[in-house]
């Protein structure tokens, strides 16, 4: 063993600290070879590293080949890996009772249940009190995006008799949907209107940016109407933009071709479960809008049913999650073109995954209105919910249903 100065021995010891992974295993390792005889015991003694350590360098200077690190593996683990159907149990819960941000400023998702009732609700599921405490509840609620705390903007104006008895079939149904293989669950809904132009959308100065906003407002060089589907079960989103009103009928053709675009990947249901607001255009005394969804449900083949939130409470259907983290991704930007929209509309990501991106050019009338003689032919085709006959609808494709 050659004899080391003690001052070039600290600095041996030194980089050692500095050193990270494999790195420090080789100089370790060109050590151990070139000072202390090749002897890892030696090594730990004098540099204070471990003998393993020592051992495993001088394997991989010898034989040239690097172990890979595995840091990510180390320490202990998120109670939701610990139990694998946790973290898709508390979704579960807090989508039930979630609401988008009203403003669409952030993409967080206010709750009106605290981290103890979820906690309680968990237990109903068969987890033991024992197996994780409130605090790690209010941890992994917080990790997966939910805010909770009560806040004033997102409480509804009006609450109707039936909301509760509304929520309650909510729960029921969209629980039935996603616990069936048959049957495919999409939320849909229409986001506010997209003025393109050279608007400043609330971004700040652009000194060092060739882009710049007019500092005054004008007419829009077009007025772009975001129609969106999420598929609850994938997280997969499909933006329709148009270019019209929008009517029942730019919602039909929007469905439809979002079925058209998805028709691969969602042939083997055989029912669309469809959660809306109930806005003028959807809802489901809107005969042109019902007239159209016996169209689509025969044009499918699949039973077609229609799942409605109460007045006031459309924050809480999970497309609009999706437009809050739209909003947040494309705030500040500046769209003034149409295709800008579609391009940076495709690079968004919703539980990374992004968006399928169309457009509708059909122009579209508003106050159109089926006969009688159509009501009440199609009319067989629509079956409702006696206790909740104007927030629970089925559409048959055949009169035999």
């Amino acid at each position: 063993m050659k004899k080391i100065n003690p001052q070039i021995l600290k600095s041996f010891k030194s980089a050692i600290q500095k050193l990270t992974g494999y790195k420090r295993r080789i100089f370790i390792a060109e050590l151990t070879k070139d000072y202390f005889d090749g002897s890892p015991r030696k090594a730990e003694c004098y540099l204070g590293v471990g003998r393993k350590t020592a051992v495993l360098g001088l394997r991989e200077l010898e034989t040239g080949f690097v172990c890979v690190e595995n840091f990510h593996e180390r320490g202990r683990k998120k109670t939701e890996e610990k139990f694998g159907n946790l973290k898709n149990d508390i979704s579960e819960i807090a989508d039930a009772e979630g609401q988008a941000d009203p403003k669409f400023q952030t993409d967080l998702i206010y709750l009106k249940i605290t981290a103890g009732e979820t906690k309680k609700m968990l237990e109903k599921k068969g987890y033991s009190p024992e197996n994780f405490t409130e605090r790690t509840v209010c941890n992994i609620l917080n990790r997966q995006g939910y805010k909770l705390r009560k806040v004033r903007k997102t409480k509804p104006l009006k609450k109707i008799p039936e909301t509760d008895a509304i929520f309650e079939n909510i729960r029921k149904e969209n629980k039935k949907a996603d616990t069936s293989p048959d049957i495919l669950r999409i939320s849909a809904d229409v986001k506010a209107k997209v003025r393109v132009g050279r608007f400043s959308r609330g971004g700040k100065a652009r000194r060092l940016c060739p882009e710049s906003a007019l500092d005054h407002d004008y007419a829009p060089d077009a007025v772009l109407a975001p129609f969106g589907v999420l598929e609850t079960d994938s997280g997969q989103v499909t933006i329709i933009f148009g270019e019209s009103k929008e009517t029942s009928d730019f919602i039909a053709d929007a469905l439809e071709r979002w079925y058209e675009i998805r028709k691969t990947k969602i042939s083997k249901y055989e029912e669309l479960l469809i959660n809306l607001d109930n806005g003028p255009s959807v809802g489901s005394s809107r005969t042109q809008f019902l007239k159209r969804m016996v169209a689509f449900a025969k044009k499918t083949g699949k039973i077609i049913h229609l799942i409605y939130y109460p007045p006031y409470h459309s924050k809480y259907n999970a497309i609009e999650r999706f437009w809050g983290a739209l909003e947040k991704y494309w705030n500040g930007k500046i769209l003034d073109k149409a295709r800008k929209v579609f391009r940076i509309a495709e690079k968004s990501s919703w539980k990374n995954t992004h968006p399928i991106v169309d457009s509708l050019k059909k122009s579209y009338k508003t106050g159109v209105r089926p006969t009688d003689e159509e009501i009440e032919k199609y009319g067989h085709y629509i079956q409702r919910s006696e206790s909740l006959p104007k927030w629970d609808v089925y559409i048959f494709p055949n009169i035999e249903n």
